[in-house]
């Protein structure tokens, strides 16, 4: 399944890109997807969403089957809200919730459920 993700200081795209899937990268929230995909963000402030992100799925929430956040532990309740944002606003479900570029378990963890959703995701062939 398509990854689709926004990156502001460079740890989401250091997270996608140990990634072995193929990926597609918000810069402006013009972008456009014809299929099926999973949402990686940053979370922005105090546990926003970005704007690019917010606009880009204006014009793709039909595709989208899930979402995940980075964030930083600091930020206590704020921690990756981007991903509670989203969920709560669209009813996607969270895939992971990772710190900075996340570990290698978080790597683990995404693909796992990211196998999961390609499973449940409707087939359009």
């Amino acid at each position: 399944m398509l990854v689709v993700y926004a990156s502001k200081t460079g740890n989401v795209a250091r997270f996608v890109e140990r990634l072995p899937v193929q990926r597609c990268r918000i810069w402006t929230g013009e972008e456009r997807v014809y299929g099926p995909c999973v949402l990686v963000t940053y979370t922005t402030g105090f546990g926003q969403v970005p704007a690019e992100v917010e606009c880009f799925v204006t014009h793709n929430r039909g595709y989208i089957q899930g979402v995940a956040a980075s964030g930083n532990r600091n930020w206590g309740a704020n921690f990756a809200r981007s991903a509670d944002v989203l969920a709560g606003r669209y009813g996607l479900p969270i895939l992971l919730k990772f710190e900075l570029a996340g570990s290698d378990r978080d790597t683990e963890r995404f693909l796992q459920a990211l196998k999961q959703m390609d499973r449940r995701a409707p087939s359009l062939a």
